[in-house]
């Protein structure tokens, strides 16, 4: 069966990383989302101090329902927050906010990393989508070509988390140095935040290592296919 083929093996290190991803972000997060900061400031205000130093005053701010699911959408300009960092005081709160302020903050600069990323969206979505489809069918009628555009389908996927790296990692650093230079976090603090975002962006790098070993377990087997 192709699910349990040998190739198989091409995924461990991926799935290795992931996992300690995982085990990363929930023990750091557990750890500072209990933590109070010393000056009691929710995400939402960290959120609008943050913008408003960048003289960004046309992204609102909002919460959203469910938990992790932070995040800023440039089409709306909105900075959407979860209720757990959009009230919360604590470290991991105000590290978070600061996070998806540096996305607004890329975005109203033009970063370059993320003008590509949003540009691909339309073409990773429908590759993830029929990438895999085209490639089983041309596993199993052995159709050399179907191979070929399930795989370069799929290659937009790879592409698009491995642009997601910078984006992501430049989103902390901004983060990082906003909370630092404004002295929203003091001492300990700010380490505590930057140990949430450095977890946070683990779990990126292991979406893009499964991504990139994915597509050579593809190649892989397109070859043996021959």
């Amino acid at each position: 069966m192709f699910y349990f083929d040998r190739t198989i093996i091409l995924l461990i290190p991926a799935i290795i990383v992931s996992v300690i991803a995982q085990i990363k972000i929930s023990s750091s997060y557990n750890k500072y989302s209990k933590v109070t900061n010393q000056h009691g400031i929710t995400g939402e205000q960290v959120a609008l101090e943050i913008l408003r130093s960048n003289g960004i005053y046309d992204v609102e701010v909002e919460m959203v329902n469910g938990q992790m699911t932070d995040h800023y959408d440039p089409r709306a300009k909105k900075l959407r927050l979860s209720r757990d960092v959009y009230f919360g005081t604590s470290i991991a709160a105000v590290g978070i906010a600061a996070h998806e302020v540096g996305h607004a903050i890329q975005h109203n600069t033009n970063y370059v990393p993320l003008i590509l990323r949003n540009s691909i969206v339309p073409a990773v979505n429908f590759g993830a989508g029929f990438s895999w489809i085209l490639f089983l069918l041309g596993l199993i009628m052995s159709i050399k070509p179907l191979l070929t555009i399930g795989i370069a389908l799929f290659s937009l996927t790879v592409i698009f988390q491995l642009i997601t790296l910078p984006v992501e990692f430049n989103a902390s650093n901004r983060a990082i140095k906003s909370i630092k230079n404004m002295g929203l976090l003091v001492g300990s603090e700010i380490n505590g935040a930057k140990n949430v975002l450095s977890s946070a962006a683990l779990t990126y790098v292991a979406a893009a290592l499964m991504s990139v070993m994915s597509l050579l377990r593809l190649i892989v087997l397109a070859r043996g296919d021959e």
